[in-house]
């Protein structure tokens, strides 16, 4: 630890340095792998909210069965997507395979950070910390997953389904899904982060557990105000993003809560009563 706490700027630099060109190395062999399997990727993953038998779907519906006696979601057999452009299936496919990569590479890198700041712990704060390291990753892919298997689909759902007139064919392009998918399934990932910058606000004595409950009406809109910004112009979309997020909020204050009392007792100074 005193190497560490002696080292000089430019060496810090020089770590630091390592540290993210590992990162990107496993970004990048995470991004080839993804790119060498494009093609089972797009069939498989990448279109997957846009069949019947997607899992959401078939778990809507054999609830639908049991409730109403029929399927409440029934998408087209086809999904016809048009690419307009002469390099737009290359475009797609370098965004799909280094946002992959990303998001295959996140815990590696979050354990890259961790190696990068905790020679400057205490023991006991390098405990603590590896709680929270693995709280950032476990986050982040709870976001991914719930973007791409809740909202996702209700969203590709309602784009399918609705409909103006009868002589409209469908043809959907490729880079306005490609965006509609980064959007929602990465959107959700870094929102569920937020619990994390809670934590930080209320350890350096910004945010307390009464703040955040006397200001829960204001987060509520700007919770909607998110949702409706990660996802497309439909109210059912959006209240399927707004729902996780604000049990995620619920949480953040608990955690806000147990944090506020722990800094408080190693400070001396906590309240009788904390409300």
């Amino acid at each position: 630890m005193s190497d560490a706490k002696d080292m000089s700027f430019f060496g810090h630099i020089g770590e630091l340095r390592g540290h993210l060109i590992r990162s990107i190395i496993a970004i990048i062999v995470a991004a080839i792998i993804i790119g060498f399997n494009i093609n089972w990727i797009m069939d498989h993953i990448f279109f997957g909210p846009t069949r019947n038998d997607f899992p959401t779907f078939e778990m809507v519906n054999h609830f639908s069965k049991m409730l109403l006696g029929e399927d409440s979601i029934h998408l087209p057999k086809d999904f016809p997507v048009r690419a307009s452009k002469l390099y737009q299936q290359f475009n797609v496919m370098m965004a799909v395979s280094i946002f992959g990569g990303i998001v295959v590479a996140f815990p590696y890198i979050v354990w890259e950070l961790w190696r990068f700041i905790s020679p400057a712990l205490h023991p006991k704060e390098r405990k603590n910390s590896i709680f929270i390291i693995n709280s950032v990753w476990i986050l982040f892919m709870t976001g991914v997953l719930c973007g791409y298997f809740l909202i996702l689909p209700f969203a590709v759902n309602f784009g399918v389904i609705f409909k103006i007139s009868d002589i409209i064919i469908p043809l959907y392009d490729l880079s306005d899904y490609t965006t509609l998918f980064l959007q929602v399934v990465l959107g959700m990932g870094v929102i569920f982060l937020f619990p994390v910058l809670i934590y930080f606000l209320t350890t350096i004595g910004i945010l307390t557990p009464m703040f955040m409950r006397t200001y829960r009406r204001h987060a509520i809109v700007l919770i909607m105000v998110v949702a409706a910004i990660i996802t497309p112009a439909d109210v059912l979309s959006m209240m399927m993003a707004a729902l996780p997020l604000l049990l995620l909020y619920e949480f953040s204050i608990l955690m806000c809560a147990y944090t506020y009392k722990k800094v408080q007792k190693a400070a001396g100074n906590l309240p009788a009563v904390q409300k």
